[in-house]
């Protein structure tokens, strides 16, 4: 999970993707929630990497 600091940054943490999920009527668990979370971190970060290597 993550720690207090990163919520105070603004991050999501694995319960407030399930509540989400939840809400659009995904039944997943917390470790579900937790690896979407992750997946979805890394694809920003690749996007944004890609984005930033094509403005050179």
């Amino acid at each position: 999970m993550r720690s207090d600091d990163d919520n105070a940054k603004g991050k999501l943490d694995a319960e407030q993707v399930l509540k989400m999920l939840k809400a659009e009527g995904m039944d997943v668990t917390v470790e579900q929630a937790q690896l979407i979370l992750d997946f979805l971190r890394k694809l920003a970060a690749i996007a944004v990497s890609n984005y930033l290597n094509t403005k050179q």
